[in-house]
């Protein structure tokens, strides 16, 4: 370990195979294939940040190239190659950032520097750290090296992003994907830690900075550092100094708020909020903090605290146990609506604090209409049930508790005369609705102008060319004019004015013309019979600039 480094994330960087922790499966694996001499060309660690990605591949190095060999790898007294490699600069093994070096040159340069075996080390290792930050072109000049390097030649690749490797990378390479570490071993891990540097921490803050690290052990030691050099030697670093050193606030203030939320007490919750804002939390952390707490209310049955997570102590655990009881997964689930909605308009709001406000106030209201309309369910149920003869029994089950169909109808009103007309006349239509039959092209137009289709009697009219009209089935041709929608708009009108499926069939037939056709027709005829009647001729005789334009038939009686 480099003793002389002060931050603890370099301190206690693992230097073997048996310092990793939560990284068993990997460390046996590759230790396996080193014993049994089936090294593969490249390896390639994928994982979330400070899991010890870049901490394996110089252990992989060093475990490869260790004087000792692998079953007596260099622990304490390292060995000439294990101490170059633990301080970056072993002549055989180039460690390389691929997020400062990503163009093609500088891999042609890689390729050029491996054509030499190694000086001193058994084999000449290639580490690149963020290896997916190099180019497409970078990329495909790295691709026969990798498949078929020298006997000598091993590369070693690391990479938060394993989606943006391309699939011809990871193929030639033998894949490790490194988990999150779990909370109890990391927790261990971190108290070991405290104790050597003789820290003075209680457990509750450990655990909120296992929580904070979200599985990461560089995170976690960062966040220790901090932590022990925040307060003096002789303080103890309990939970209230933690939450106030990583603007966390204490979570039982959450509950508090939920359970006052629940109680419709909008003042208490009003002030509960401003004393966990005038903590120094941003809207934006307590909001996914309000969504976290949903997740537990929704979840409470399925968690238990098996020590391997820090989300919730004990009092806590309980105390949402209790509250998610009273709570239905109705009104959680339109919370969590809410409140997403909400984490989207703090990006639009001036000011955080008051839209923070405004969304718990919501919150309090859509309760009290959810009890509301509860109460109400309850009332219609037991009316229900009720088999009492009086004037506010329920009818039937499409009634409302006044027996009435029809919301629109009066209550106890003398209807007048237009009243009682629109009545019988609804009567009329829907009797018709029911019992008429469409037996021809005209009958349908209509049956269009009765029921006020303007939309489908115009495309019927204009667009539209009869080819033949039987029973329930209709052939026709159309136009270029016709509207997209109008094959399944008759079909659904046709259904709903004769409770009968209709065939509607298009052909390549001409067809009849159209019904404005006809009529253009029927015009122009009628004004060629006028042109050639005597009285035409006799006006042509008076005024010769004379021209007849339209002629309309007289209506008789």
């Amino acid at each position: 370990m480099n003793k002389n480094t002060k931050v603890l994330a370099l301190k206690y960087r693992p230097q073997t195979f048996n310092d990793l922790i939560g990284q068993d499966v990997v460390a046996e694996t590759i230790s396996n294939s080193i014993k049994a001499n089936k090294v593969p060309n490249a390896y390639l660690f994928t994982g979330i940040r400070g899991i010890g990605k870049t901490t394996t591949a110089r252990i992989v190095a060093k475990s490869l190239n260790c004087s000792n060999g692998i079953d007596n790898l260099c622990k304490e007294e390292l060995c000439e190659n294990c101490n170059a490699i633990s301080n970056s600069n072993h002549i055989d093994v180039l460690e390389m950032d691929a997020a400062s070096k990503t163009g093609v040159d500088d891999v042609r340069d890689l390729i050029e520097f491996s054509r030499y075996g190694p000086t001193t080390a058994k084999y000449k290792i290639f580490i690149i750290d963020e290896v997916h930050m190099l180019s497409k072109q970078a990329f495909n000049a790295l691709l026969k090296t990798l498949e078929e390097p020298p006997e000598y030649l091993k590369f070693i690749f690391a990479t938060t992003e394993i989606k943006k490797i391309p699939i011809t990378v990871v193929s030639r390479c033998q894949r490790f994907d490194l988990s999150r570490i779990k909370s109890l071993e990391l927790f261990d891990f971190i108290r070991k830690i405290k104790e050597k540097e003789n820290g003075n921490a209680s457990d509750d803050a450990l655990k909120l900075i296992v929580k904070i690290s979200e599985g990461s052990v560089r995170d976690a030691l960062s966040l220790l550092d901090r932590a022990l050099l925040t307060l003096d030697k002789d303080k103890e670093l309990d939970l209230a100094a933690a939450q106030k050193i990583f603007g966390y606030f204490d979570k039982s203030q959450l509950i508090d708020l939920f359970e006052l939320i629940f109680e419709g007490k909008e003042t208490e919750v009003l002030n509960t909020y401003r004393e966990i804002y005038n903590q120094g939390v941003e809207p934006k952390i307590f909001i996914n903090d309000f969504l976290e707490l949903l997740y537990y209310f929704k979840n409470i049955d399925s968690l238990n605290l098996d020590g391997n997570n820090f989300l919730l102590n004990d009092e806590e655990f309980n105390k949402i146990k209790d509250l998610s009881e009273k709570v239905n997964n109705e009104t959680l689930i339109l919370f969590w609506q809410f409140t997403i909605k909400t984490l989207e308009e703090l990006d639009i709001v001036s000011n955080q604090h008051l839209s923070m406000e405004m969304f718990l106030i919501r919150l309090i209201h859509l309760k009290s209409i959810k009890q509301e309309s509860e109460k109400y369910k309850e009332d219609s149920k037991l009316l229900v049930e009720s088999e009492n003869q009086t004037s506010f029994s329920p009818k039937k089950t499409n009634e409302d508790i006044f027996g009435i169909k029809d919301k629109s109808e009066t209550i106890g009103q003398m209807k007048n005369i237009v009243q009682e007309k629109d009545i019988k006349e609804k009567e009329n239509n829907n009797i018709e609705t029911n019992t008429s039959l469409i037996n021809s092209f005209d009958d349908l137009l209509k049956a269009c102008s009765s029921k006020k289709e303007i939309k489908l009697k115009y495309e019927l009219e204009k667009n539209v060319n009869l080819v033949s009209f039987e029973n329930k089935r209709i052939e026709i041709s159309f136009n270029e004019d016709l509207d997209k929608d109008f094959i399944k708009d008759l079909s659904t009108k046709l259904f709903e004015w004769t409770n009968e499926r209709w065939i509607i069939s298009l052909s390549k037939t001409k067809g009849q013309p159209s019904k404005k056709e006809e009529e253009i027709n029927e015009k122009k005829e009628l004004i060629e019979s006028v042109k050639n009647s005597s009285i035409y001729k006799d006006i042509l005789k008076n005024f010769p600039d004379a021209e007849l334009i339209d002629v309309k038939p007289r209506k008789e009686d």
